[in-house]
Order: C-alpha cells, then sequence, then structure tokens
C-alpha cells in the first residue's frame, strides 16, 4: 500500500447496516456507507474499489443533518454526517458478515 491507499482508507468510515440499506444491497446491489464530510465521490469510489477489490458503477452522496436532542442538562445537536450509495457493477458483491 502506498500513501494514496493509507488515505483512501480514512474515507470510508463504517457501512451503515439498516433494513433500508440491506433492502438495497439485495435489489441493487448498492451499498451504504459512512463516509468523512470532506470526500468526494471520485475519493468514495477508489477507496470501495481499492477495500473490497470491486468495480464501482455510481456513487450518490446525502448529507445527513444532525438531530436535535433534550437530556437533562438542555438541548444539543447531534454532529451531521456524510453517507454514500455505492452502486456496484455486474457480476461483483460485498460481504460484511464473511469479514
Amino acid at each position: 500500500m502506498n500513501l494514496n491507499s493509507y488515505q483512501l482508507a480514512n474515507v470510508l468510515l463504517a457501512p451503515v447496516i439498516s433494513e433500508k440499506s440491506a433492502n438495497a444491497a439485495e435489489n441493487n446491489k448498492q451499498f451504504v456507507f459512512r463516509v468523512e464530510k470532506n470526500s468526494t465521490k471520485d475519493q468514495i469510489k477508489n477507496a470501495v474499489e481499492v477495500m473490497f477489490s470491486v468495480e464501482v458503477d455510481t456513487v450518490n452522496i446525502l448529507n445527513v443533518k444532525g438531530k436535535q436532542k433534550k437530556s437533562a442538562r438542555g438541548l444539543y445537536k447531534k454532529s451531521d454526517w456524510k453517507k454514500a450509495y455505492v452502486k456496484l457493477k455486474d457480476g461483483f458483491d460485498i460481504e460484511f458478515s464473511a469479514a
């Protein structure tokens, strides 16, 4: 791995595991990842291709606004984060349960 690969490894933070993301993976071969707030589509595409040895077809990015919460000490706001929907080309798949 060269320095560029190390930088790409920091782009993907975690997969988003939910019922909606499971349905997207089954039906459309789309996988959902939590990514760095300043990452671009090209960086996300390269990071997924390097880390999982697959070919990416498209990347869609979504900025998720943090929710306002209440606690005993008052109101606070959860931090904003970025989510990426990554669609793979035919013949490729990612297995999270195998890791």
